[in-house]
């Protein structure tokens, strides 16, 4: 099968390797229909953080059908159309039973990779994939762009929301307009926020989140932003912020937009070592995120939004690459000539 591989800094390549087999008894093995490059395959990618060269691709999103299970899995059998989350939560442990199965505490293994491949192996795949209604073939392509993005970004965004306690009548400030804060707009309308403000500098993605409900838009960065916010709230700050970047700036900006009480819910995964809270603490800032629920949203109500036509998170995958031309699909994110890269594996 084709699987890429992280071949140096600013280089992925297709390499041929043996297809996946069962090794577990709670494993299943998937043929990946579609698949997508994230914003933090980028980081090493563009040698913004260490990764051996020649070492297994970061993807971790996918939807595919299931080949073969490994003798404990009932809840899949081959022939069935799902979606493969990043996360491998097992559906019963404290963190799973609360909401954040992103912090599963029986599988210390919970996180995909090397999913931008032919076939992927699903490590504890009983309770975390997510079953779709028929085949690929019974949908648009803007509907299995929407079901790809429910295996992060939307779910993601979800996140970022939920743990912001986004609410009927909430001003909420989005911080970053790639994929997933253009989720996270989609979300904050989900919850009932009145004035959702996007933080973007670039026209395509500011269009697409007013298309998913942003009232506002503030192009400016740093202490302009700031007061820019400040002015669209009438002084007060927002009720809820969306951070999905995970910059120095962006933590920075997050926070200083924040009215007293508010609530940041952080999404984008941080790569500073050190955060100075003394200005959170006098800000009454509460703090809150981490890696994203995506089997529990999926399941309780991001699914049926998709499927229902309600979201159209599908939206964010502007253009569409074969497997085969991958390090195009890396290149066109970094470039920012797509918002996100899709990738076809037939």
């Amino acid at each position: 099968m084709k699987t890429t591989v992280f071949v140096k800094p600013g280089q992925v390549a297709i390499e041929n390797i043996d297809k996946p087999t069962i090794q577990a008894p709670d494993d299943v093995i998937i043929h990946v229909v579609r698949t997508c490059v994230c914003g933090s395959d980028l980081w090493a990618y563009r040698d913004l953080e260490a990764k051996a060269n020649h070492s297994d691709n970061s993807g971790h999103e996918a939807i595919g059908i299931v080949e073969a299970v490994g003798t404990d899995i009932t809840t899949v059998v081959p022939g069935d159309f799902v979606i493969a989350p990043f996360t491998h939560g097992c559906g019963h442990c404290a963190a799973c039973l609360a909401g954040f199965d992103g912090d599963c505490q029986n599988h210390q293994d919970n996180f995909s990779n090397g999913v931008q491949a032919e076939y992927i192996r699903f490590q504890h795949g009983e309770w975390a994939l997510i079953k779709i209604p028929g085949q690929p073939a019974d949908y648009s392509d803007e509907m299995l762009n929407s079901l790809l993005s429910l295996a992060d970004v939307m779910a993601t965004g979800y996140h970022a929301a939920r743990v912001a306690n986004v609410k009927r009548g909430d001003t909420v400030v989005v911080v970053g307009d790639g994929a997933v804060g253009l989720c996270g707009v989609i979300a904050a309308k989900m919850r009932g926020a009145k004035q959702i403000i996007a933080m973007s500098r670039h026209e395509d993605r500011q269009q697409l989140a007013i298309e998913f409900g942003a009232t506002d838009i503030v192009a400016e960065r740093g202490d302009e932003a700031i007061a820019k916010v400040r002015e669209l709230t009438a002084g007060a700050g927002a009720d809820a912020i969306l951070e999905c970047v995970g910059t120095e700036l962006s933590n920075e900006t997050a926070m200083k937009v924040a009215r007293p009480g508010a609530i940041v819910g952080r999404v984008g995964l941080p790569h500073q070592p050190k955060m100075d809270m003394t200005a959170s603490f006098y800000n009454n800032t509460i703090i809150a995120g981490g890696p994203a629920s995506v089997t529990t949203y999926d399941k309780q109500i991001l699914l049926k939004a998709v499927l229902d036509g309600d979201i159209h998170p599908g939206k964010v995958f502007t253009k569409q690459f074969k497997l085969d031309d991958i390090d195009e699909a890396y290149q066109a994110m970094v470039n920012r000539e797509v918002i996100k890269a899709l990738v076809l594996t037939d």
